[in-house]
C-alpha cells in the first residue's frame, strides 16, 4: 500500500519523465538542438550564430552536360556524356534495323535480337557473359527496331575496360550455333502466338500500315482474329525527326492524345486531349481512340487507330477522319501550351534514366553527328505556335493515307472514300445508297 502511495505522489508532482512534460507549468526550456528553440530572437532568413555557413551547389552552365562526339581513325564514332553515380551505361548502336530486311526470309533482325549476348569467340555461353557482368554489378540489353539495333550493358564504373571488350566481342564475333539459333526460333515463335492471342491489336496495325508506307493505295484486309470488334487504322505520312517540322507534329501528336486517349497523367493527358472530348466522350460505342506518331530518319506518319462493333464501322471512319481534318483548323492557344507542357514534361521525366540517356545520345549522334541537349529541345518545343500546328496539318491532308483493319471488314469504306473523306472540309465520307443489304 505504501508503495501505491509513493508512486501516486510521484506521477502527481512530475518526477518522471512523462510528468515533466505533461504537467510542468511556467517559462519553457529551450533545448540545445531545438528547431530554432535555442535562438527565439533570430528571424529564419539570418544565419543562426555559431553555425558553419552553408555551402550550396552551384550550376557551372551547360559544358559538363554536354555530349562530347570523337571520330576514331577508322570512322567509329564515340559519344560521351557525363552523368552522375557509381554506374554507367555503354553500347553500341548500329544504323539497320527491320526496314532494311528483304521481302523473302523477314525477320531477321528480330531473331539477331534474341541472339545477342549468346555464346562468342571469348565466351563459350551466355552464362559465361552474364557471370561477368555479375561480378560488376551489370546488366544487359538488345532492342532492335525499324532503323537501328542497340546493344547496350549498365555496370560499375569500374568495370568499364571489362564492358566495352564484352561489347565487341558480342558485335563482331558471335558464334550463332544451331542450338541457340533454334532456341531464338522458340522464342520468336512463343511470341508471335503470345501476339495473335492479344485483346490489343495495335501492334499488328502499326506492322500492317508500315508495310503501306510505300505503296498508299490500297486497304489492307487483314486476318480477323478479334471477331467481336474491328479495329482501324489511318495515317498520314508527316515528316522524318531530321526536319525542323518534327516538333510541331510532336505536339500535334500530344493534342490528339500523345500516344494514348485516355490515361493518368499530367497536363495534355486524359479528359483533355481531342480524341476523348470529341470521340470518346461523345460516341460511348467506340471501344478506343489512340493517336500514334512514328518518326525515322527520312519520314514519319502520324496514324489514329479506332475500334468499334463491325455496324458501325462506317460512322467509325467518319469520325476519325474528320478530327484528322479537323487537324488543319483553328488551334485553341489553352490546348496548346497543355500539350507543349506534358511534351516537356514527358522527354524530361524520361531523360532521369541512365539508359534513356543513352539511347537519346546514341540516337541523335547516329542521325545528326551532335546531341540536342534537354534545354535546347524545351526551348523549340515552347516555340511552337498554333500556325505552326496548322501548317504542318495541312501538309500532311495533301498526302495519300494509309489504312489498315482487322476484323469483320463487311461495312468497311473503300479506300477511295476514305482518302475523298480527308480531302473534304467537313471530313464526310461520301454517301452511299443501297436497294438491297
Amino acid at each position: 500500500m505504501a508503495a501505491m502511495v509513493l508512486a501516486a505522489t510521484r506521477l502527481l508532482r512530475g518526477s518522471g519523465s512523462w510528468g515533466r512534460s505533461r504537467l510542468r507549468f511556467g517559462a519553457p526550456a529551450y533545448r540545445q538542438f531545438s528547431s530554432g528553440g535555442a535562438y527565439p530572437s533570430v528571424p529564419l532568413s539570418s544565419p543562426l550564430p555559431g553555425v558553419p555557413k552553408p555551402v550550396f551547389a552551384t550550376a557551372d552552365g551547360q559544358e559538363k552536360f554536354e555530349t562530347k562526339v570523337t571520330t576514331l581513325e577508322n570512322g567509329l564514332r564515340v559519344a560521351s556524356q557525363n552523368k552522375f553515380g557509381q554506374f554507367c551505361t555503354v553500347g553500341i548502336l548500329i544504323n539497320s534495323g527491320s526496314r532494311y530486311e528483304a521481302k523473302y526470309l523477314s525477320g531477321i533482325a528480330h531473331f539477331l535480337e534474341k541472339l545477342a549476348f549468346s555464346s562468342t569467340d571469348r565466351f563459350g555461353s551466355k552464362d559465361e557473359i552474364l557471370l561477368t557482368l555479375e561480378k560488376h554489378g551489370g546488366i544487359c540489353d538488345c532492342q532492335t527496331s525499324r532503323d537501328t539495333t542497340m546493344y547496350a550493358v549498365s555496370a560499375d564504373s569500374k568495370g568499364l575496360d571489362t564492358v566495352v571488350g564484352l561489347l565487341a566481342d558480342v558485335v563482331l564475333h558471335p558464334r550463332l550455333t544451331d542450338e541457340e539459333i533454334e532456341l531464338a526460333r522458340m522464342a520468336v515463335r512463343f511470341e508471335l502466338e503470345d501476339l495473335s492471342m492479344r485483346p490489343d491489336p495495335e501492334p499488328l496495325l502499326t506492322e500492317m500500315i508500315h508495310e503501306l508506307e510505300r505503296d498508299m493505295s490500297s486497304v489492307s484486309l487483314g486476318p480477323t482474329p478479334f471477331p467481336e470488334l474491328t479495329h482501324i487504322m489511318i495515317g498520314l505520312e508527316s515528316c522524318s525527326f531530321l526536319e525542323g517540322d518534327f516538333l510541331p507534329f510532336a505536339v500535334l501528336n500530344m493534342m490528339m492524345g500523345g500516344g494514348g486517349s485516355f490515361s493518368a497523367g499530367g497536363p495534355g493527358k486524359g479528359m483533355f486531349t481531342r480524341l476523348y472530348l470529341n470521340v470518346l466522350n461523345r460516341h460511348h460505342w467506340m471501344y478506343n481512340a489512340t493517336s500514334y506518331h512514328h518518326s525515322y530518319e527520312d519520314t514519319g506518319l502520324l496514324c489514329i487507330h479506332a475500334s468499334a462493333d463491325p455496324r458501325q464501322v462506317r460512322e467509325m471512319v467518319e469520325i476519325i477522319t474528320r478530327e484528322f481534318v479537323l487537324m488543319a483548323g483553328t488551334v485553341d492557344v489553352v490546348e496548346l501550351e497543355r500539350a507543349k507542357t506534358q511534351l516537356t514534361s514527358m522527354l524530361m521525366m524520361n531523360l532521369e534514366a541512365r539508359p534513356v540517356i543513352f539511347e537519346d545520345v546514341g540516337r541523335q549522334v547516329l542521325a545528326t553527328r551532335s546531341r540536342k541537349l534537354p534545354h535546347e529541345l524545351c526551348a523549340l518545343i515552347r516555340d511552337v505556335k498554333p500556325e505552326d500546328v496548322k501548317r504542318v496539318a495541312s501538309a500532311m491532308l495533301r498526302r495519300k493515307p494509309a489504312v489498315a483493319a482487322l476484323g469483320d471488314l463487311s461495312d468497311l469504306p473503300a479506300y477511295e472514300h476514305v482518302q475523298a473523306a480527308l480531302a473534304n472540309k467537313d471530313g464526310r465520307l461520301p454517301r452511299t445508297y443501297r436497294l438491297f443489304r
